[in-house]
């Protein structure tokens, strides 16, 4: 039995949690940036259902958030999902930003001067691959297109290893205001396995750098479950973050998916599996607790005052395809290769391959690849599914006054299933409401999975789709 602390759960005795326990709920699941999650979407869903989408929202005048993919890489990090395209010749990104000035230019059609900008994003890849006056020339092409609120939430993607003071200085100086960067692991081994080698110092000195050039907000991103890492070397690199001070942390399952990516399997007798990978994760959670992080829900980690704290006190916490936000209400618009967008009660994502997408936006504008419009059934869902993920609890009569719904009524199916988590100490099923339980916030994928009956049809296929939930 693994003892699961009383600081790290919230209880005030410790829970043990079997092999048997963590076998049953570490299943493969959604991460629900999205519900219905991507693999629901339809091909049939192109630029013109995604436009209707954009003119509904225009009507609406709706906040906008910005999403800007930066597919860009020096070098392949070999744990690594994402979209993107590993080059070493930068010259690969002029005919590629061409391009996402070109998408800006028809999106902006659909975004009136009055609608603010509330949240922008610079992801990747690696945005910094690009030279400073890229930056400034693509930032500079943005404001001219859509209008940037006085006070909004402007954040970049950094990767230490190629960023310069220069970029620093740039992005301050174009109005980022908050600062991600991965870090995955301090110990060398795992770095030299996963081929991504970052030295404590060259992390800690871009940190200081961001301080003193004000940056609001430094996030710093972990992953456990890789190759070779123990809980004790984990440990060991938390306490290093710890000593960062970063006001976010995000800690990231590993997802080994080499039936996506390929180069992962080279390392796939070399991770921490089980009850193994539970501990590395524990003392995650436990430390950063104890150094005053509020945990936030699945991976993530902020300060008691953060804005992301403070929303989800307040119950207005939200999320979306960039995770946890604050900006609930605004319209997300994805820009660039594989980008996604949230549109009212429609998803669109862009062709995720480079050469696709540039001559999608060359023909006609945007590049919509895939997408989905959300049935009535489909929007209780995504808002009960957001609520358990957000405030680890379901006010069914907030649900039933938002969608005209008789709660137990409407999910008495799913009611019946959780009465098994319910004795497993993961929920609780009270007349006026359904609450997680400080336990069932590690597998609270798995009590959002009971809600979604997209999972019994994909369960089906003989192709694996998700990764394992921790």
């Amino acid at each position: 039995m693994e003892s699961v602390s009383p600081a790290a759960t919230g209880f005030r005795r410790p829970m043990e949690i079997s092999e048997h326990f963590l076998a049953k709920y570490n299943q493969p699941g959604p991460r629900y940036t999205s519900y219905p999650t991507a693999p629901a979407w339809r091909d049939d869903f192109g630029a013109e259902e995604l436009e209707k989408a954009f003119r509904r929202a225009e009507a609406k005048a709706t906040p906008v958030s910005l999403y800007v993919h930066i597919p860009f890489c020096q070098s392949l990090c070999l744990f690594c999902a994402c979209n993107v395209v590993i080059q070493k010749n930068k010259e690969v990104a002029s005919p590629y930003l061409k391009s996402l000035q070109a998408e800006m230019d028809f999106v902006s059609q659909f975004v009136a001067q009055t609608r603010p900008v509330v949240q922008l994003h610079w992801g990747g890849g690696t945005p910094t691959y690009l030279s400073p006056s890229q930056m400034e020339d693509l930032f500079g092409h943005m404001r001219r297109r859509f209008r940037l609120d006085a006070a909004a939430e402007v954040g970049i993607e950094v990767d230490p290893r190629v960023t310069t003071n220069q970029h620093l200085e740039t992005a301050t100086r174009l109005g980022f205001n908050r600062l991600s960067m991965g870090i995955q692991d301090f110990e060398a081994k795992v770095q030299e396995t996963v081929h991504r080698v970052q030295p404590l110092e060259m992390t800690r000195d871009l940190i200081l750098a961001a301080r003193d050039l004000g940056f609001q907000s430094i996030n710093v991103d972990l992953i456990y479950g890789l190759p070779y890492q123990t809980a004790s070397s984990f440990e060991d690199t938390v306490g290093k973050v710890i000593a960062l001070n970063p006001d976010r942390i995000a800690m990231f399952s590993y997802a080994h998916v080499p039936w996506l990516k390929k180069q992962q399997g080279s390392f796939q007798a070399h991770l921490p599996e089980g009850m193994d990978k539970f501990r590395i994760f524990q003392i995650g959670l436990l430390r950063f607790q104890e150094a005053g992080y509020q945990y936030i829900g699945m991976d993530h980690f902020a300060r008691p005052s953060d804005e992301l704290a403070v929303a989800q006190g307040n119950r207005t916490l939200h999320r979306n395809f960039q995770g946890y936000t604050t900006k609930a209400g605004a319209d997300l618009y994805g820009l660039g290769v594989s980008a996604i967008s949230a549109i009212g009660r429609s998803y669109g994502q862009n062709h995720r391959e480079l050469g696709e997408y540039q001559r999608s936006v060359t023909q006609q504008g945007t590049a919509t690849m895939r997408g989905y419009e959300l049935s009535s059934d489909d929007l209780v869902r995504r808002d009960v599914i957001g609520r358990l993920l957000c405030h680890s609890a379901i006010a069914k009569a907030d649900v039933e006054r938002a969608h005209c719904v008789a709660f137990d009524e409407y999910f008495e199916p799913e009611l019946n299933e959780l009465r098994a988590f319910e004795e497993d100490g993961l929920v609780e099923l009270l007349g006026h409401e359904l609450r997680v339980t400080p336990l069932g916030r590690i597998f609270v994928r798995n009590v959002a999975m009971v809600f979604d009956p997209y999972l019994k049809k994909q369960r089906l296929t003989s192709r694996p789709i998700f990764s394992k939930t921790l």
